[in-house]
């Protein structure tokens, strides 16, 4: 017996051609943890995926499980929120793909992560709200490394208290704050730079896309919370 469809909610991570006429669908959802679907069809004009799968999409999805191997069957989509204005500059696009290539790095597939859904999700909701800073990026990878136990500890850097103080400000603030956070741009590059060991020291390397992503606009003028 087929097991019975499932219905969640999630973002499009990435898409791949399988067929001349389907596609391979990653997900990231919050009950399920990241996971892959065959979008049978999808590549037809007619097909009734049409419009509804492209990269960050939020969907509410139904797919069925297959009986073995981890490529289950897309049966229906529907679009809830498309977050059209991330397609509207490349650096948004830039800071999204390089945010799922450390999540696609540092998850497993069918592992329940509520937190970094939400981690995801939350970035994505506050890209568009400022042009696109590395900021962000800094943000996004020093959160994901507290919500899995790395989170940098200050007693025994030997970074100077400016660029630890930034570190502090960037893993704890809200989106919001992060948008008004200011530093001095000696500071900005040692964390950069310590970011980067860091990443490599944890997790092997870093993943594909950070340069690009750290192209756009930095933190350039004295720290300054107010």
């Amino acid at each position: 017996m087929s097991p019975a469809p499932e219905t969640t909610h999630g973002f499009v991570l990435r898409i791949r051609p399988l067929t001349d006429t389907s596609l391979v669908i990653h997900w990231l959802t919050s009950e399920h943890g990241r996971l892959a679907t065959v979008a049978k069809g999808a590549r037809r004009p007619s097909s009734p995926f049409a419009g509804k799968l492209d990269l960050a999409f939020e969907c509410e999805f139904t797919f069925q499980r297959a009986r073995r191997g981890d490529l289950h069957q897309l049966r229906e989509v529907r679009l809830d929120k498309p977050h059209a204005t991330l397609r509207t500059d490349y650096a948004y696009l830039t800071q999204v793909a390089y945010a799922i290539a450390l999540i696609e790095q540092t998850t497993e597939t069918d592992t329940p992560i509520p937190e970094i859904f939400e981690l995801f999700a939350g970035f994505l909701n506050h890209l568009p709200r400022q042009i696109a800073q590395a900021r962000n990026i800094y943000a996004f990878e020093l959160k994901l490394l507290t919500l899995e136990g790395l989170e940098p500890g200050g007693s025994d850097s030997t970074l100077p208290l400016g660029a630890l103080q930034l570190i502090e400000h960037l893993t704890r603030e809200s989106w919001l704050n992060i948008a008004n956070l200011k530093g001095q741009r000696e500071d900005v590059s040692r964390v950069r730079k310590f970011l980067e060991a860091y990443l490599t020291q944890h997790w092997g390397r870093v993943a594909r896309g950070r340069s690009a992503a750290l192209d756009s606009s930095d933190l350039q003028t004295p720290m300054n919370r107010g």
